[in-house]
């Protein structure tokens, strides 16, 4: 049985487009993932730092990313692989033992970010 409340909350959904909804959901795996890579402003204090959490939650924005790239337009995808790539690299500063390029977390969606030699990423 829905309640009032349930109908007022199914209504202000059904008025929010998709871009914003996908959009809403990656800043929260990204802030989620930041704060798990310790880049909180005291996470180390707090102790905040799981690498096995931030890798889970950065594969699963990697991967919503990139599967919604297309549909919601190329400003939005721009800014939120950037903040992935950011958490990617970070990510990979944070670990004592670093993953083969190509095996980070979401390298799987995005390709490797580990610059080489010459500067260039490795695909």
């Amino acid at each position: 049985m829905s309640t009032p409340e349930t109908e007022q909350a199914t209504r202000d959904i059904a008025d929010v487009a998709a871009v914003e909804v996908i959009t809403a959901a990656a800043v929260h795996l990204m802030s989620a993932a930041a704060v798990k890579c310790g880049l909180a402003e005291d996470a180390a204090e707090q102790d905040h730092l799981d690498l096995d959490e931030a890798r889970k939650l950065i594969t699963a924005l990697a991967a919503l990313v990139t599967a919604s790239a297309s549909d919601i337009g190329t400003v939005h995808a721009r800014s939120l692989r950037d903040g992935l790539r950011s958490l990617q690299l970070a990510f990979r500063e944070a670990s004592v033992i670093p993953d083969a390029p190509g095996e980070g977390p979401g390298e799987e969606y995005t390709g490797s970010v580990v610059p080489t030699a010459s500067g260039s990423v490795t695909v």
